[in-house]
Formats: C-alpha cells, structure tokens, sequence
C-alpha cells in the first residue's frame, strides 16, 4: 500500500527555504557587519541565502591532483624523488 502525499516524513520537511524571516536576516546581516542595534528591523536590506552544494569535491580534488601532475615541474620532481 502506498504512502499518501500529505504524509510527509520529518527529513522531508526540513529541506533548504529560500527565503528567510526577520530574525534569521538580521543574524545574516550581523554576520556580514552590515547591522547595527539602532537600525529599525523594518526595510531590511535583501540577504542572500544560497544552498551550500554538497558533493562534487572528489571530482574537482582529482582534477586539482591531475592539473598538478601534468605540469612539467611536478614530473620532474617526482623523478628526482624516485
């Protein structure tokens, strides 16, 4: 039997939101030094909350490790060294 649409398990619910409430872009406003307690919380200015991209290192650390490898200095070191 499946599961209804509206039954949404927890990890499903606590996903990335795009847009933040007050207090959680004044706290992103006192991070970046852009907020002072005598500022009105009213007309914020806009924060940018952009999702952390998760995965993907591997790839780009292995092009790194092969970028570095292919470079002339890097092959004649490793030859030294052996």
């Amino acid at each position: 039997m499946s599961l209804d649409k509206t039954l949404k398990s927890k990890s499903t619910l606590a996903r990335h939101r795009n847009v933040l409430n007050r207090a959680e872009r004044i706290e992103r406003l006192k991070e970046l030094d852009k907020w002072t307690e005598d500022q009105s919380p009213f007309g914020l200015p806009k924060v940018g909350h952009r999702k952390a991209s998760v995965g993907g290192k591997d790839k780009a650390k292995k092009a790194e490790d092969e970028a570095t490898a292919a470079t002339p200095e890097a092959e004649g070191e490793a030859k030294k060294e052996a």
